[in-house]
């Protein structure tokens, strides 16, 4: 790997990815981030602008952006929290924006070699895992996520003979995103979370594109 484009690159996750792959594996990282580059996935025209600055092609590219809490509500423990305006916040950033990247991203992605296209999904978006229930919003985002991934795998095979196009669950990772709500789960420090999702991707092959993983590199249920 040479090049790689880290999209949330300012948050605990995507920080310590771009960290790991320039210290580490020598690789020229370019990172976008709302705070730093005005990329915000919710505005197709801060994707289109910030993308159309930059040149390919990249043998990564990684979107690490997400949110846990929709319209200002952490998640929903019952049907009778749900809103409207909390769910629509949960699709414009969780589903929709990645989506939206990808579609500004594909003129960065080699037709001649092998390129991966990784988004963070969640294992709580898995419909056959599910056996808790609750976090509504938050599930059926990630959910939408993993179904567009599939998709656009489908249609990038079709082009990009090489491309790997999947979704990664990075376990509980200890940063503010998280901060409220690991109290019951083990979690690791971003550092850890970005060895071990590197070394997945580092494994992945063509016949993985449109799948979808956890940290540990096996498939998570749909």
């Amino acid at each position: 790997m040479d090049r790689a484009l880290i999209i949330g690159a300012s948050g605990g996750i995507g920080q310590a990815i771009c960290t790991a792959l320039t210290a580490q594996h020598g690789v020229a990282v370019n990172g976008l981030s709302r705070r730093e580059d005005g990329l915000d996935v919710t505005d197709e025209t801060s994707i289109a602008r910030c993308l159309a600055a930059i040149d390919g092609p990249f043998d990564l590219i990684l979107v690490a952006t997400g949110i846990l809490e929709g319209a200002g509500h952490p998640p929903e423990k019952a049907l009778k929290e749900v809103s409207a305006a909390q769910m629509a916040d949960q699709f414009a950033v969780n589903a929709i924006g990645p989506l939206l990247v990808l579609k500004h991203a594909l003129r960065l992605m080699p037709r001649d070699r092998r390129s991966v296209i990784a988004v963070l999904s969640a294992r709580v978006g898995s419909i056959g895992d599910n056996r808790l229930g609750g976090w509504y919003s938050y599930r059926m985002a990630k959910a939408a996520l993993n179904q567009g991934l599939h998709t656009a795998a489908i249609e990038l095979g079709r082009t990009h003979k090489r491309a790997i196009c999947v979704a990664l669950h990075p376990g509980t990772v200890r940063t503010p995103f998280t901060a409220d709500y690991a109290a019951r789960h083990k979690t690791v420090a971003p550092e850890e979370s970005a060895t071990n999702l590197l070394r997945v991707i580092d494994g992945l092959t063509p016949k993985d594109s449109g799948g979808f993983f956890d940290w540990a590199g096996k498939p998570v249920p749909w």
